[in-house]
Order: structure tokens, then C-alpha cells, then sequence
């Protein structure tokens, strides 16, 4: 894992480069902040008022803007560190609160959130296990941007299968297939995630046994 430490500095930057890695108020934040701000309304129209249609348009716009912070901030050099953060803070945002209101709405099954669930918990346990070795998150890979665009492009389609009787079977294979391969892809991410937090514990702690000697 090509990561440093959380606490350590960056000395390979410039002033003008760690001053941009450190901006707050730039168009790709502004972006993940209104993201972020679509998954309490998601959940307001789809469990309050129950008006899914609409929930299926703020669905779709939160997926397929997943992408477009990202490529704004490398296209315009506006990368920060909070836009590393609000990125896939929005992306486990959107898909924990759509998994939870399916569930509450029967549109998915239980069995499909626990596994999603689970691959979570796996993730949280090896993020606690880096903090305590100084580190901060693991880089996004790109099999882990790929599972989440597969199930944020999947839950739209599951949503209009449940809510229109005349697409529901077309729907229906199309969003379960793209859920399924997603559900596969964030845990084939998940165990990535695992193995390189192991490497990284185990550098540091024949680092450790050495400095020791």
C-alpha cells in the first residue's frame, strides 16, 4: 500500500501543492457536499412521503455524479484531502441508507444487506487496525469505485421494478445483475483492503523488531 503514515508529512510537495491539498471551499467539495446532502432526502422521500419517483431520480443523480467530483478535481488540479474523505463518505452514505430503506420497503432482501453489511464491518476493523499503526484510510482502488458505480447504478433500477408493474421483469434482471456483480466486486475490494493493511502492519512490525536489535 503506497500510503504514509497519518501523521507524517508530505516533504516531496511544494507549499503551492500541500496549500491545494489543503483548500476546503472548491468545486469538487461543493459537489460531494450536495451529494451528501441527497441521501437524508432520499430517505424522506422514499420512507416519509413515499414519493419514489422522485427517489429514483435523487438515486440516480447520486450515482451518476459519483464520478464527476473526482474527475473535476483532477481535471481543474483542485485534489484536496477532504475531497479524498467526502468522496467515499458520500458513496457508503448513499449505499447504506438505500440498502436499509429497500430493506424497510421490502424491496431488496435481508440476506443482501447483511452481506454488504458484513463486507462494512470488515472494512471499519481493518481501518482501526491501521489508526493504530499511525495510518490513515487506504487509497480508493479502482475494483472498490467500480463495485460502488455497479450498486449505485443498481438500486435506481431496483427501485423502478418495484414501483412500475410494466418494466419490473426487464428492470428486475437488469438492476439484480448489476447488484450482484457489485455485491461480488465490494468484497473481492474488501479483502484487497485486508491484505494490504496485513503487509503494511507486518512492515512495521519487523520495522519494529529491528529498530529493537
Amino acid at each position: 500500500m503506497a500510503r504514509r503514515p497519518a501523521r507524517a508529512e508530505h516533504p516531496h510537495r511544494s507549499d503551492g501543492e500541500t496549500d491545494a491539498a489543503d483548500r476546503v471551499l472548491t468545486l469538487p467539495n461543493l459537489i460531494s457536499f450536495v451529494r451528501l446532502l441527497g441521501v437524508p432526502l432520499f430517505l424522506w422521500l422514499f420512507l416519509v412521503v413515499e414519493a419514489d419517483v422522485a427517489a429514483v431520480v435523487v438515486l440516480a443523480i447520486g450515482g451518476t455524479t459519483d464520478w464527476v467530483d473526482g474527475w473535476i478535481a483532477r481535471r481543474l488540479g483542485q485534489v484536496s484531502r477532504l475531497g479524498e474523505l467526502l468522496d467515499p463518505l458520500a458513496d457508503r452514505l448513499y449505499i447504506l441508507a438505500t440498502l436499509l430503506a429497500f430493506t424497510v420497503r421490502e424491496v431488496v432482501p435481508w440476506q443482501f444487506t447483511a452481506a454488504l453489511l458484513a463486507r462494512e464491518l470488515l472494512l471499519i476493523g481493518s481501518l482501526a487496525v491501521l489508526r493504530r499503526y499511525g495510518y490513515g484510510p487506504p487509497p480508493v482502488h479502482y475494483v472498490g469505485k467500480t463495485a460502488t458505480f455497479l450498486l449505485l447504478a443498481a438500486f435506481p433500477i431496483l427501485l423502478l421494478a418495484s414501483a412500475s408493474a410494466p418494466v419490473a421483469t426487464a428492470a428486475g434482471a437488469i438492476g439484480w445483475g448489476l447488484a450482484w456483480w457489485g455485491l461480488v466486486l465490494y468484497w473481492v475490494a474488501g479483502a484487497m483492503y485486508v491484505v494490504q493493511a496485513g503487509r503494511l502492519v507486518r512492515a512495521v512490525r519487523a520495522d519494529s523488531r529491528g529498530a529493537a536489535a
